[in-house]
């Protein structure tokens, strides 16, 4: 009975469980939301694929292209703000993906270059001794490479019958120097044409007789570097004996590869250890760097001299060598991280963020860099001091952008569509645009005209207006447009301002065209009617575009040599 009772009351709590359970449940029993749920901020999820982002659709299924199961896009990353250049993420998504950014500023580049190297004779300390007489070499004082000799020491003895006949002629010419003293003197003087020195002519002319063996005296002091005679030789006159060298001072020749060769130069300081002498440190400054690169291993010898003392520092010795120098001493330069950039082949792109309320947007930037330092890039165009630029993560942030279609590395075809946009401007930025094709107009008619001289003058007009237009009244696309166009645009102004000729001026111009045919599109309409025109015969058939405020053709890239070559391809109005 006891047993009856206690299960009837088990089964009443199970039930009352059950119910409770079924009252409180979610509205979902797990996984991914159903198409009539909301995700965070009511607004109803979309669905994308991983490996086709432009595909979007508002419920789960498969991909109609590949067939793969359909992702949720989260509303972080699937927003754009309305700017189809900008991906946006949340802190917090940012801090799981341990996105970093910094700000770009100013410094002074510098980098450390390893080179290896060895230790080498100074080739101007390098000699080679020499006999002064023809004869038979009797005995060798000196008998092996790696000896040491001193100038004025005794190298061989000499069997000379030349210097056997001399010898009594000078003693000949000795008994009737008082009669003859020109014929004593020139005796004495054919001694001393084959090296001997007034001392041996005085103890010659003392003993009173011819001596047989005649010593060969070292002329330098020195290593012998190479034996070349053994005794019983036969030798002539001037054939050599030795090869000396001087060690007291040493060549340490270093490899610099070709990549390496702006920051080790003549007048840098190497600080090179050798292997066999651990813990010791030299230093010198680099004397001279071989004007021609080895074809093959791509690298130029770069020379430090340094004193020798002991000739601790031996030839073939090799060397580690370390240059830490700056690309200017004085000049500063913009440089980011090398970890900011990201390589596609041609372009080198980095992401710019900026910071709203609703969380932060990325939006990708082509830069051109200079030479890597030891602290990243210099860059040469594209970014300016002050522009904060993620520096870690990049590729996490690129991979965001693909995931939801915007311009990234893999999808280029995405941002040309992006930059092609019209620039949305306030009229006081389009007033300033407008100036500027105020005053490229006269440029143009100045070619038509072949005036080089007012080409010249309006194209310095032109880079004056252009430089004077900051790049911060622009914003968004119209920003990225801005600094797109201009920067190359006020290069090319500069060369057409200090062009020689028209036809210099003209090849600079074709170029020009191009960034304010782009610049017309992005900014315009300017209340009125900018024709875009095309010759396909300027720059040798390549064709070439130019803006005209005129309908009617006159080429400014042959002037009256084919005035009307040409055809209206666009309008802005």
């Amino acid at each position: 009975m006891k047993k009856t009772k206690k299960l009837l009351i088990g089964l009443l709590i199970l039930a009352a469980g059950i119910l409770i359970g079924w009252l409180v449940k979610p509205a979902t029993t797990g996984g991914y939301p159903h198409e009539t749920d909301h995700v965070p901020g009511g607004e109803p999820a979309t669905w994308t694929c991983s490996m086709h982002p432009q595909i979007r659709q508002s419920e789960p299924g498969k991909c109609p292209i590949c067939g793969m199961d359909l992702i949720p896009l989260e509303a972080e990353t699937a927003q754009g703000g309305g700017d189809p250049t900008e991906i946006r993420m949340s802190a917090t998504a940012m801090q799981l993906a341990n996105v970093q950014t910094a700000v770009v500023g100013y410094g002074i580049p510098t980098r450390e270059v390893r080179m290896n190297g060895k230790v080498q004779p100074d080739e101007r300390k390098r000699f080679t001794q020499v006999t002064h007489l023809e004869g038979r070499i009797e005995a060798l004082t000196v008998n092996f490479t790696g000896e040491s000799v001193q100038a004025g020491q005794k190298l061989a003895e000499i069997y000379s019958p030349e210097l056997v006949t001399a010898q009594e002629e000078l003693f000949s010419a000795a008994r009737i120097k008082d009669l003859q003293p020109g014929l004593y003197q020139a005796a004495i003087q054919k001694l001393k044409n084959w090296k001997l020195t007034d001392q041996q002519i005085q103890s010659i002319i003392e003993a009173g007789r011819p001596q047989d063996h005649f010593p060969i005296l070292a002329d330098v002091s020195g290593i012998v570097f190479d034996k070349r005679v053994n005794p019983g030789d036969y030798l002539m006159r001037g054939m050599p004996l030795y090869d000396v060298v001087d060690l007291s001072r040493v060549w340490v020749v270093f490899d610099v590869y070709e990549s390496d060769m702006p920051w080790a130069k003549v007048g840098s300081l190497v600080e090179f250890t050798v292997q066999s002498l651990p813990g010791e440190h030299f230093r010198g400054k680099i004397t001279f760097i071989d004007p021609v690169i080895d074809p093959v291993t791509r690298v130029a010898g770069a020379r430090v001299e340094i004193a020798n003392p002991g000739g601790r520092l031996k030839p073939e010795m090799f060397a580690d060598g370390l240059v830490k120098t700056r690309l200017s001493s004085r000049e500063k330069n913009l440089i980011i991280p090398e970890s900011a950039v990201m390589w596609t082949g041609e372009r080198s792109l980095v992401y710019l963020k900026k910071t709203s309320g609703t969380g932060s947007a990325f939006r990708m930037r082509e830069v051109i860099l200079g030479p890597l330092t030891a602290i990243g890039y210099v860059v040469s165009k594209g970014l300016e001091a002050g522009d904060e630029i993620v520096v870690n993560g990049v590729f996490t942030v690129d991979a965001a952008a693909q995931l939801a279609g915007k311009p990234s590395m893999m999808n280029p075809g995405n941002e040309e569509t992006a930059a092609n946009l019209p620039a949305e401007a306030g009229p006081d930025v389009k007033s300033k645009i407008k100036a500027l094709f105020d005053l490229y107009f006269p440029l143009k008619d100045a070619l038509v005209s072949d005036d080089l001289s007012a080409a010249r003058k309006q194209a310095a007009d032109l880079k004056k207006a252009f430089s004077k237009t900051d790049k911060h009244l622009f914003t968004g696309i119209a920003q990225d447009q801005w600094i797109k166009n201009s920067y190359p645009a006020l290069e090319l102004l500069g060369r057409i301002a200090i062009a020689g000729n028209v036809e210099e001026a003209r090849k600079h111009f074709k170029p020009f065209s191009g960034y304010m045919v782009a610049l017309a599109k992005a900014f315009g309409p300017f209340g009125e009617t900018v024709y875009v025109q095309h010759c396909p015969m300027a720059d040798s058939n390549t064709g070439a575009d130019w803006l005209s405020l005129d309908e009617q053709i006159r080429n400014p890239y042959f002037g009256d040599k084919m005035l009307k070559c040409g055809s209206v391809t666009d309008k802005i109005y």
